[in-house]
C-alpha cells in the first residue's frame, strides 16, 4: 500500500479496542501486528526521504558554506504532515487490508 495515498487520519482516534481484537482474538496479538507494520511503514517512509534528501547532498560541508535550500525544506515539511505510520498501520488493519498469520497457531494444528 501507498502510504502517500492512505486515508488514515492525521491525529490519534478512540477506537474500540474489543472490536480491533476480534478477527485474532487477543489484543496483544493486535498491538504487536499493528506495530510490526508501522515499522514496516516508517522503514518505507525513512528511506524514500533520505533517497529525495541525497539529491540536495554536497561533498564538501563547511559551515560557511551550508545554505538553506528551498526544496529541501518543502520536501521535509511534506513529510512531516503525512500521518504517522501508526495511524496508517491501524487504518489499514481496520479496512481489513492488512494480511497477517500466527506460525505458532498453524503448528498447532498439524
Amino acid at each position: 500500500m501507498d502510504y502517500k495515498k492512505a486515508n488514515a487520519p492525521l491525529n490519534t482516534t478512540v477506537h474500540d479496542l474489543i472490536e480491533m481484537a476480534k478477527p485474532t482474538g487477543n489484543i496483544y496479538e493486535t498491538v504487536a501486528i499493528i506495530g510490526k507494520r508501522a515499522n514496516q511503514i516508517s522503514a518505507e517512509m525513512k528511506s524514500d526521504l533520505e533517497k529525495k534528501l541525497q539529491e540536495f547532498a554536497t561533498l564538501n560541508d563547511n559551515l560557511e558554506e551550508i545554505s538553506e535550500n528551498r526544496e529541501q525544506i518543502e520536501i521535509s515539511k511534506y513529510y512531516e504532515k503525512l500521518p504517522k505510520p501508526t495511524l496508517i498501520a491501524t487504518q489499514e488493519y481496520c479496512d481489513g487490508k492488512l494480511v497477517y498469520r500466527n506460525v505458532s497457531k498453524e503448528k498447532d494444528d498439524f
